[in-house]
């Protein structure tokens, strides 16, 4: 996404009174278009900032704001997590006697059957649509993340969250037959028509979380919706507007009481700067994230459904923001909270929706999830100790904004190896910025916590072999007895093995000599992989792949960890082959859309371009919504999926853009390699500053089917090691300080930090 500014700011210092008749906008190839609002809030168009967001649609002949913020949360305890048997030594018992209900009742039921803790919605903002009528168009204009309505009389909306204030504007021309803004509050106390509970997939009803139905109040051009929570917490949402000739302006807010402001407060601090001048800041922000990388496709689908994802990342990830949950601000309005409760769910969700964080050169952006994981390591001890019995640091696999279990299907959402996925994370943020300080202050002391726990969970046999009491493998067998498995999975060995690698590697970087020699001497201790000769990697010992599954939980050595992967030669590539083939031989009838996200990551693993945006294709084209939200079921019917139901979560659109990302670079052996797994047919491809790891920006373009040039931008200095990109092909460098050696066609390099080299193919 590329946008001059410099000639916006110049057009609108020489015409301000020009300008101020509307905000100026900025069309893509890759914005949203429709001649009609959506008539479902899962179809609005999404707008939002991480902290607060929007959906534009219409409802009842009334086009309808959706407002929503990341910290609206029913926070009571949940009844599963209490008591005696809050234990795993008490989960284990039961399993070894062969009785299982018990445990299903204390830990499964209440998370099916309570409405909270839980995500809650914001409150609606409404425009009265019966004079107006319906538009003409409405477009959603990626570059400045503004949406616009038109009517065919000139009339016309603007709207957009502030980037990084806790507000929405609005600015209507021509409203005289718009009406005055309207909020709608949710319906929390009313006995009429009470949907019964329908579970967490569907959403239960907004009424059975028993609140005091919260007071709207109006003063002038004032409207302020207090509601009160569960305990202690409330939420106030506020918009003021003003009327000047035919041309309304507004501001909204949404605060909780955990932020300690005031929506009103903000609201009216917002007027006194003014929509125009808040727009230029808002502009600032979103220029600054496009122009972080971009990427250039010859597949429209593929490159449409890209550009829409990294604008919902942007519109979902801050630094300062909690971490993205399963809908991030767009949580549903509908009168049912969202799917799966809109909860943290880290035995998958919440890892795959920031994979693009990395190469995509948004760091700063991950950090939300990092920042929040770091923050509540007490909560995730005191769990570890509570349920565990141990000491070190695991994190619940289901969970509440403040990190407290939720409970659930126990075999995942209190999985003894939750905590090793997560610290990838704090791994792959040192891999990609090479921070001195955050390997020294964060990275290595999370993984510490959490092997220090794996090395006190586990035990070692008479053969002197590591294994845990009981494994699983999300989510195999779902939350049957029969899900425990008494060898250890290939999903937990894993995780447990990267988690130890990593510690050892870690604490080598920062000169801990006894503490990595002790973390190899643990990691020599675990089994191998299960293998299958002709299925490749099994559920476990005695379980091989043979189902249709959502969840590849037994290629995790694969992709993400990269334990087997396709440069350590023959035999890994053997292994990966056979997965990959036992994949699609029990096909995708129990695949979801994230599903085909991640399957076209392991294909690019595979240096297989033609699979991965096959899979990639699939997922845009079958499984998400006019507004491209991934909605888990295959909505064209077609086979797909024997899921076509439509919950709607984020997980599968940004695994999407990671594997766009891993189509076009890799650099996960340390070893930078270039449009790695492209189809043959994309004989134009080029992207700009694409992160290594080593904190390497990298460009490159591709033309009639060969590289043509290669750029990179050293941030911090060291050995760049990259494959030479032209083959036989001559090439010139510029830029390089020193040689350029090449051995098994690898190039390596010493660079400085800041230093920019640049190969030309000639």
């Amino acid at each position: 996404m590329k946008t001059n500014y410099l000639i916006i700011a110049f057009l609108l210092f020489l015409f301000p009174c020009c300008a101020k008749k509307a905000l100026s906008l900025t069309p893509s190839a890759y914005d949203l278009r429709f001649n009609d609002l959506a008539v479902t809030w899962d179809e609005g168009m999404p707008l939002g900032n991480a902290v607060v967001g929007s959906l534009i649609w219409e409802k009842e002949a009334s086009l309808r704001m959706s407002l929503d913020r990341i910290d609206l949360w029913d926070l009571r305890p949940s009844d599963s997590i209490s008591g005696v048997n809050n234990r795993f030594s008490w989960v284990y018992h039961q399993v070894m006697k062969n009785d299982y209900l018990p445990v299903q009742k204390k830990f499964d039921h209440p998370y099916d059957n309570q409405a909270a803790p839980s995500k809650i919605p914001g409150a609606g903002l409404e425009f009265n649509l019966n004079k107006l009528g319906k538009p003409q168009r409405v477009q959603l204009y990626l570059n400045n993340a503004v949406c616009e309505v038109t009517w065919s009389n000139g009339a016309r909306l603007q709207t957009f969250v502030h980037a990084t204030e806790p507000i929405g504007w609005f600015r209507m021309e021509s409203a005289d037959e718009l009406g005055l803004p309207q909020l709608i509050p949710p319906v929390y106390n009313s006995n009429v028509g009470m949907i019964e509970n329908l579970g967490p997939v569907t959403g239960q009803d907004l009424r059975r979380l028993g609140y005091e139905q919260g007071k709207v109040t109006q003063t002038g051009n004032l409207i302020v919706y207090h509601q009160k929570g569960w305990g202690d917490f409330s939420y106030d949402v506020a918009v003021r507007w003003e009327k000047k000739g035919s041309t309304l302006t507004g501001v909204w807010s949404v605060t909780s009481s955990l932020s300690g402001q005031r929506a009103m407060d903000i609201v009216n601090e917002a007027f006194k700067r003014g929509i125009f001048a808040d727009y230029s800041t808002h502009l600032s922000f979103w220029k600054t994230y496009w122009n972080q990388s971009s990427v250039s496709l010859p597949d429209t689908i593929l490159a449409k459904q890209y550009a829409n994802e990294m604008y919902k990342f942007g519109s979902a990830a801050r630094a300062y923001s909690y971490p993205i949950p399963l809908q991030s601000v767009w949580t549903a309005d509908n009168g049912k909270l969202p799917p799966w409760k809109g909860d943290y769910h880290h035995d998958l969700n919440t890892q795959l929706s920031y994979w693009p964080c990395y190469t995509g050169n948004h760091l700063t952006e991950g950090l939300g999830y990092l920042n929040t994981l770091w923050n509540q390591r007490d909560v995730y001890k005191q769990y570890t100790r509570q349920y565990f019995g141990k000491e070190g640091m695991n994190v619940p696999g289901v969970c509440t904004l403040t990190g407290a279990p939720m409970g659930g299907w126990i075999q995942y959402s209190m999985s003894p190896t939750v905590g090793a996925w997560l610290a990838q994370h704090f791994y792959l943020h040192y891999k990609y910025s090479c921070d001195p300080v955050f390997l020294k202050e964060r990275a290595y002391p999370y993984l510490k916590d959490v092997v220090t726990f794996l090395e006190q969970f586990t035990s070692v046999n008479e053969k002197g072999i590591r294994k845990l009491p009981l494994s699983s493998s999300p989510e195999i067998n779902d939350n049957r007895i029969n899900a425990w498995f008494k060898e250890m999975t290939n999903y937990d060995l894993g995780l447990i093995r990267f988690a130890f690698a990593a510690a050892a590697e870690l604490a080598t970087d920062l000169q801990l000599t006894d503490e990595a020699n002790h973390w190899k001497g643990i990691l020599r201790q675990l089994p191998d992989f299960d293998l299958d000769e002709t299925m490749g990697l099994t559920f476990a010992k005695g379980f091989p792949y043979n189902q249709s599954h959502r969840h590849f939980s037994n290629a995790m050595a694969i992709h993400p960890l990269g334990i087997v992967d396709w440069s350590n030669g023959a035999k890994d590539q053997k292994i990966i082959k056979a997965t990959i083939a036992n994949f699609e031989k029990f096909g995708p009838d129990y695949w979801c859309g994230y599903s085909y996200s991640w399957f076209g990551n392991v294909k690019a693993r595979a240096m297989d371009g033609e699979g991965a945006a096959k899979e990639l294709r699939t997922f845009a084209e079958c499984f998400c919504l006019r507004n491209t939200f991934h909605a888990n079921g295959d909505q064209t019917k077609s086979g797909k999926s024997q899921f076509t139901y439509r919950p709607f979560t984020l997980e599968g659109n940004f695994a999407f853009a990671a594997g766009i990302q891993e189509m076009l670079l890799q650099s996960h052996t340390g070893i930078i390699r270039l449009f790695p797994a492209v189809p043959a047919d994309w004989k134009e491809v080029s992207f700009t500053k694409l992160r290594a790891y080593g904190a390497f920006l990298v460009s490159a373009e591709r033309k009639a089917g060969s590289v043509y040039q290669v750029e990179v931008l050293a941030e911090q200095g060291g050995l760049l090691r990259i494959a030479n990109p032209f083959g036989s092909a001559s090439y010139k460098t510029k830029g390089v300080t020193g040689s350029v050696t090449e051995k098994d066609g690898i190039l390596e390099m010493n660079t400085k930090p800041g230093q920019k080299i640049r190969l030309l193919k000639i």
